[in-house]
């Protein structure tokens, strides 16, 4: 089970995270967001794949953000098309990974994914609200019963150091789930990680 920490900004939080090698590390490149990174990613353990996060951005600006902050794994998180994810596969190193993200809040056709079985790597499911992520809330993951997909995926959504026991219990059902995505139920502010609820949840999960 890989753990990824989304929503990094500041430099010295991001060594003090990468510190406890969590397998992904989430910079966000949306600038509507209260997490918006526009600095130098400091330099982290090679273990660690760098996650850009983007909605709706360009192909060139996505290219650029690969190029500049040395990028491992690209997350979209808008209306990205089944042509976009291709384009931007066909446009990257083997070593870029894609994650395309679904929103869930009640329901959810898990239909809609098929198209984009073979032009990403990863989905991910996180809580649909005001903004594209970072909400604070989780969503039934009973629904997630009706996965019928063999291609793994994060969780996200709401996650926070009180919901361990129901990771716990989600983990030992036969989902492919490939990651737990953790973001601002870990926070001081908007971007700054709480290094000690970090830790203890890393430590509870045994991730």
């Amino acid at each position: 089970m890989k753990l990824k920490i989304c929503g990094m900004k500041y430099p010295e939080n991001i060594l003090e995270v990468g510190s406890l090698l969590p397998d992904y590390m989430g910079f966000i490149f949306w600038e509507k967001s209260a997490r918006y990174f526009d600095g130098e990613i400091p330099n982290l353990p090679r273990s660690i794949k760098k996650v850009g996060v983007f909605v709706n951005a360009t192909l060139e600006a996505i290219l650029e953000k690969i190029k500049s902050h040395d990028l491992q794994v690209i997350q979209l998180h808008g209306r990205e098309s089944v042509e976009f994810c291709e384009s931007l596969k066909k446009n990257t190193p083997n070593l870029i990974d894609v994650i395309k993200v679904f929103s869930i809040l009640d329901t959810f056709d898990f239909a809609e994914l098929k198209p984009f079985e073979n032009v990403c790597d990863f989905y991910l499911f996180d809580t649909k609200g005001k903004l594209p992520g970072g909400n604070g809330s989780a969503f039934d993951w009973k629904i997630l019963e009706q996965y019928s997909s063999n291609k793994p995926f994060f969780l996200s959504g709401g996650i926070g150091i009180n919901e361990i026991e129901k990771v716990k219990q989600v983990l030992k059902s036969n989902l492919p789930i490939y990651a737990i995505d953790i973001n601002s139920k870990f926070e001081i502010e908007p971007g700054l990680k709480n290094i000690e609820l970090l830790t203890s949840f890393k430590n509870n999960l045994k991730l």
